[in-house]
């Protein structure tokens, strides 16, 4: 029988060996005399060559070429089958993510021995990538959710090389528009089913696992941080007011906190008091957030901060159309929203807009992020303060202003301050110049050609 470590994910040499036990056994199972027998099969309107089902005449043959005589059950040879699919020896036609081998008329085919596991060739994340460009460019953009998820992020993280994927994977298409209709989509079941077995994993996760872990007692701490903030507003952990709609038939919770509200619940603000992140996912908090903002003449960050969410979970057509007006509302020289970055994220975002995707503002957007929480931080810096020196007087109009919503105060001297703030220069000229300024310095560390200094003397 194939050895059990092969089903245990067993390693080294005995993974090897019983590899290549399975591979004699898909070698006789492709036998034309003795061997399962494939037939030509119709999938939409192609004919696909050499097609077999999961019919039980597979299981048959299986039990018939096992080394031994001795009795073994269908769902045993089942298993096996099964086995085969899962690691690659035996491809579906039609559901691809199913690595299973149905006991039904489901179409499979042989994989071709250049795919098998003992070729040992790694799979990169760059020959992923240009797998997943060239069928996005052969589906005009209709990717399964599985690819696309894993498009973005090798788009987002070999975005330095990815004009190079896209031109190794238009000439792979163009190639493989050369070849017979039945050839091309016998070669795409057999790439798919490689890359849904053997796809590397993305260099995202790759880092997250590399990266340094924080002692037990240091996470259960900031666990237990955590619940401790959030239990009274998880209704499944605290009592919901005025009552529980998932116990009784008043929905009045429900309405309270819908998405865009005139009065936000005294919990809902308390929330927002969290983290700078858990007001602006609120739509409610976000306006008041704009309001404060304008008045601190800083509305373009939030503005810019919207625009790049959009751009980040919009589709993939718009893309081109939204990089561009967000170039001419915030990033442009002289545009009408013009955010204040350093020239250095200001250059690579704009160099990165010449190629949008779905991250290209992902480092602007985190440079913004972080003004915004600096601004919101010292305004409520600036609050305790003002409490303080009100202390013992009675409440007064803005603390009720603030218990209805209101968390933020208009600062002192802001439109003063707004108006003696010189414009600057703009960082893209700044980034530009400092390019400028290493070119000259790279020019003159280089040696100097003197013949040819000596005729130009002469000329």
């Amino acid at each position: 029988r194939i050895n059990s470590k092969v089903c245990q994910g067993g390693r080294g040499l005995h993974r090897g060996m019983c590899l290549l036990q399975v591979e004699a056994l898909v070698v006789e199972m492709q036998d034309t005399k003795s061997g399962v027998k494939g037939s030509e099969q119709k999938l939409n309107v192609t004919s696909i060559p050499h097609v077999i089902t999961g019919t039980p005449h597979i299981y048959v043959h299986t039990l018939y070429v096992l080394p031994c005589h001795t009795e073994v059950l269908p769902a045993e040879a089942q298993v096996l089958g099964t086995m085969l699919v899962a690691y690659g020896y035996i491809y579906p036609i039609q559901n691809h993510k199913k690595l299973v081998l149905c006991n039904d008329a489901s179409l499979y085919r042989f994989q071709t021995p250049y795919f098998w596991p003992t070729q040992r060739w790694a799979a990169e994340d760059s020959d992923y990538a240009i797998y997943l460009a060239k069928r996005n460019i052969r589906k005009k953009g209709q990717l399964e959710p599985y690819e696309q998820a894993h498009y973005n992020h090798l788009h987002k993280w070999l975005n330095h090389k990815w004009d190079f994927i896209v031109m190794q994977a238009s000439e792979q298409h163009k190639a493989g528009k050369e070849r017979l209709k039945s050839d091309r989509v016998v070669l795409d079941c057999q790439e798919r089913a490689y890359w849904i077995i053997n796809r590397p994993p993305n260099i995202f996760y790759q880092q997250t696992i590399m990266r340094s872990r924080v002692k037990s007692s240091v996470s259960l701490g900031a666990l237990v941080k955590y619940v401790t903030t959030y239990k009274n507003h998880d209704p499944f952990l605290a009592p919901c007011l005025p009552s529980n709609p998932w116990q009784t038939d008043n929905d009045a919770y429900w309405t309270m906190n819908m998405r865009s509200v005139d009065v936000p619940t005294k919990m809902r603000v308390e929330r927002w008091s969290f983290s700078l992140y858990e007001l602006l996912v609120d739509l409610r908090g976000r306006d008041d957030f704009k309001i404060f903002l304008k008045k601190e003449f800083s509305g373009e960050n939030l503005a810019f901060w919207e625009a790049a969410e959009e751009l980040k979970w919009g589709t993939a057509s718009s893309m081109s159309a939204k990089a561009e007006t967000i170039f001419k509302t915030f990033l442009a020289p002289g545009a009408p929203r013009w955010i204040n970055i350093d020239g250095r994220t200001m250059g690579l975002t704009v160099k990165g807009l010449e190629h949008p995707h779905r991250y290209v503002l992902e480092a602007a957007q985190t440079h913004v992020f972080l003004l915004m929480k600096k601004v919101r931080q010292r305004d409520r810096e600036g609050q305790r303060g003002t409490g303080r020196d009100r202390e013992g007087q009675g409440e007064t109009e803005r603390d009720r202003e603030r218990q209805r919503g209101t968390v933020w105060d208009e600062g002192t001297n802001l439109e003063q301050n707004a108006q003696n703030r010189s414009p600057g220069i703009h960082p893209i000229i700044l980034w530009q110049q400092e390019e400028v300024e290493k070119a000259k310095a790279a020019a003159a560390a280089a040696p100097i050609d003197v013949k040819k200094h000596h005729h130009l003397l002469h000329e």
